[in-house]
Order: C-alpha cells, then structure tokens, then sequence
C-alpha cells in the first residue's frame, strides 16, 4: 500500500507571474484549496511508502485537477492506493484497476455511499497522516516551494536534490531504529 498528493510548487509570486520569463511555456496558474492559495508554477505529485519513504515524485501540471494526474501518480505500481477526495472518480477508477492493478481508496464524499469496508476505512485514514506529514517536511524543513530559479533544470535539480535530503534523513532513522518521520532528532544524535 503507497499513498498518493500533490503539493503546489510555486515558481515565482502570482502578482510577477504576468512577467515571467523564465517559466512562460511550462508553468500554468493552480489552486490548492487545503492552503487557499493561488499560485502560478507547478503540482509536486508524491507517492509514499508506509514508512515515509517518498517512491516517485512526478512534476505536473498545475492547472489541471489532482484526478486529472492519477495515473503519472501510480505508474509502475500495483496494489492498494490511498487517497483524498480530490481523487474519486468513478469512471477511471476501473481503468486503473484493469490497466496498473491499481486500486484507489479514498474517503466518499458527503452525496455518496461508502464503498469500502470500516476497518479498511480506518487502516488507510492513519497511513493518509503519513503523505501529509512528508509534504509539510518537503515545505517547512526543505522549503520545495520556495524554489527561485531562471530555468527548469536548475528547478528539477534543486527538487531532486531536497527530495533526496528527505530521503536519506528516512533512511538514518530506520537504519537507527528510530520512528522514519521523525527528522528533528537527527541533528542531536
């Protein structure tokens, strides 16, 4: 079982985003309704193991709705995937499951009946804490979206390299016998 979000990764501030030069035929302007932000740049896609461990990171369209990226989220996957609201859809949800084997459980919204039993309801809603608390350490610890650069690959580099920050600070912990997501006591160990 993996999880998947996006995170907005704003490329410049939206009122310099008319001016912009550097981005024109790449970024889009987005709207990320958990923050109440609008922003011009791109979507951060995430797919998170259990224990934190960011498994693929796609740069996507900001534009564009979370449902619209869901199979750039679960390529090369197959299994259980977990979700929010913003990726319920009826009609892909069985070209997933025919196409990658995918099978996506998200939380139904308030007009739809539940279809996925209680304890799996239950089981998915702590690992969601997980996608949620590695995106919060890819903004607040590493700053993701405050990258300023003049082109996309300095961008996708500047990414790559915090993403694998994240990774190895996981890795120390498991290799510490510590809980993965707890980054802080790294640096006094």
């Amino acid at each position: 079982m993996q999880v998947i979000d996006t995170l907005p990764l704003p490329v410049c501030t939206y009122t310099r985003s008319r001016r912009d030069r550097c981005f024109k035929t790449l970024a889009d302007y987005g709207h990320c309704a958990a923050k109440k932000l609008d922003y011009y740049g791109f979507k951060l896609g995430l797919r998170v193991s259990p224990l934190g461990m960011i498994t693929h990171f796609p740069l996507l369209n900001a534009r564009a709705h979370d449902v619209n990226h869901t199979n750039a989220l679960v390529e090369g996957f197959a299994g259980l995937c977990r979700a929010d609201k913003g990726f319920l859809d009826a009609w892909r949800q069985p070209l997933l499951l025919d196409r990658y084997g995918v099978k996506i459980v998200a939380p139904a919204r308030k007009n739809m009946q539940e279809e996925h039993p209680k304890a799996l309801r239950r089981f998915c809603s702590r690992i969601r804490k997980i996608v949620e608390t590695v995106g919060s350490h890819l903004t607040e610890r590493f700053a993701v979206d405050a990258i300023r650069v003049h082109d996309l690959w300095h961008f996708q580099h500047r990414l790559i390299r915090k993403i694998l920050s994240h990774t190895v600070m996981v890795y120390l912990n498991l290799h510490l016998k510590r809980d993965p997501l707890e980054l802080d006591g790294l640096v006094s160990a």
